[in-house]
């Protein structure tokens, strides 16, 4: 008997202590909840309070919390929907609540053990609408930021010129053109041919710009341009401590820049060759190291490379690795030089005037036709980079709108005038046909462009007048 009641009196104790233990972890988390500053309101199954936060009793005009235990939730707080909750179990998120004289914002959600509802908790999200529509324009504000520096990063990281920029209607720029696009879609390597000044690098934005990987950043180096000591560092990168002069926290190399997107080395053939052994490894196992370090980063990046020079015989001379070689050459596109497609040398030129006229705030309209003339017989060693040259220079000495002979740079007025002092055969037909051309500029001028109009006044039927238009391409008034 004494045993029973023994254990009895300590069964009892146990109780009381598990009853004060539960007691002081609820208040405990009360406790926390008030200190967070949290509206916070829990209801029962029945819809009585259960808990009212501090901050919610103030916000309600409540001097004591304790003082609504008990009471049913519609009689504490005006146009509540806790109850409701309770009884369809289903979660509401932002929704605006009338509280004194303010709009508030409310999330209400049911409490479930073992399948059922057994109460519900509230919580003011926002003490008033104006906050969350600062909320708002503070994220607007934001995204609006990020969007402008993502524009700008890919503005400085991306490609500039598509297949559109790329001036040229004769065949063999019309068959390198197509190749182009062909080859864009896929992820091959691309090895570009050309003499300098050919437009290689346009042709590397266009292909970066028309493929699937347009999104991604275009990176370029020109191996020629980077001191053979720092050449590794520029495409692999390098840790911290990993040289004299180091940068802190290390820095990314071109590898890890052009990461999902292109990687344009120009002038491949002026690589060192130990240089070529370490960018074949990264082709062939998609994987490198930083200078200094020990980690294996993997990578996918699409490669195009470009070059002036017959690698093919830099090979044979054991300047260029073969095996590279191959491994770069898998889709080769050959950029005509300007003196093999002459038909593009006056549209480029046009091209180039309207070009340099936005950069330069000038307002040439033409070229003479002996400019013109000049233009279509010289062999420019160095194709459309010493055109616009000779126009930017042309332009900035300029006064009226027309580019002449003596506007020219010297070396380009003395091979025009020792081609005057050759030229001892006078050609009736050139000076019939520019006077013609001539005549029909000037009926257009004074016809506003008006071509049945213009052909009256030259005495001529109107398709005649379109056919000379055509063979002396006159632009269009």
């Amino acid at each position: 008997m004494y045993a029973d009641q023994k254990i009895d009196l300590q069964a009892g104790r146990n109780d009381r202590t598990s009853a004060d233990a539960l007691k002081q972890t609820i208040e405990k988390y009360e406790n926390a909840l008030n200190l967070l500053s949290e509206c916070i309101l829990g209801v029962d199954e029945q819809g009585n309070v259960n808990f009212l936060s501090r901050s919610y009793a103030q916000l309600l005009g409540i001097d004591d919390p304790n003082s609504v235990i008990g009471k049913h939730c519609t009689e504490v707080v005006e146009n509540t929907r806790m109850h409701i909750v309770i009884q369809t179990g289903k979660t509401e998120i932002g929704h605006i609540l009338r509280v004194g004289n303010n709009n508030v914002i409310a999330t209400r959600l049911p409490i479930m053990k073992e399948g059922k509802i057994v109460g519900a908790i509230g919580k003011i999200m926002f003490h008033d609408v104006d906050e969350l529509k600062a909320l708002a324009n503070r994220i607007h504000t934001m995204e609006s930021k990020l969007e402008y520096y993502q524009k700008e990063l890919k503005r400085i990281q991306g490609a500039k010129y598509s297949f559109q920029s790329i001036v040229g209607n004769s065949e063999k720029m019309k068959e390198v053109k197509n190749n182009a696009k062909k080859v864009a879609n896929s992820r091959s390597t691309i090895l570009i041919k050309g003499e300098t000044g050919t437009g290689k690098e346009l042709f590397a934005h266009a292909i970066h710009l028309a493929g699937p990987r347009s999104e991604g950043p275009f990176i370029r180096l020109n191996c020629a341009a980077i001191p053979r000591e720092l050449l590794e560092a520029e495409l692999f990168g390098y840790e911290e401590g990993a040289f004299t002069g180091a940068k802190k926290g290390g820095r990314p190399g071109k590898f890890e820049l052009a990461k999902n997107g292109t990687l344009f080395l120009d002038e491949i053939g002026d690589m060192p060759l130990d240089m070529q052994a370490k960018l074949l490894r990264v082709l062939q196992e998609k994987e490198f190291e930083r200078v200094g370090g020990t980690k294996v980063n993997q990578i996918d990046v699409r490669f195009i490379a470009a070059t002036h020079q017959d690698l093919w015989e830099l090979t044979r001379q054991g300047k260029f690795r073969e095996d590279l070689y191959y491994r770069l050459n898998v889709f080769m596109l050959e950029i005509p030089p300007l003196r093999e497609r002459k038909e593009d040398i006056i549209p480029i030129t046009q091209y180039l005037i309207n070009k340099l006229n936005t950069e330069l705030g000038t307002n040439v309209t033409s070229i003479d036709e002996k400019v013109s003339a000049l233009f279509m017989d010289y062999h420019w060693p160095g194709n459309i980079r010493e055109l616009e040259n000779i126009l930017e220079r042309s332009m900035n000495v300029l006064e009226e709108s027309t580019i002449q002979v003596n506007h020219l740079p010297v070396y380009l007025r003395k091979r025009w005038e020792s081609e005057l002092e050759d030229d001892t055969i006078f050609s009736l037909q050139t000076e019939v046909e520019m006077a013609e051309k001539k005549a029909i500029m000037k009926a257009l001028e004074k016809a506003s462009g008006n071509k049945q109009e213009a052909a009256n006044l030259l005495g001529i039927h109107r398709a005649s007048l379109y056919r000379k238009i055509e063979k002396y391409n006159i632009p269009e008034h």
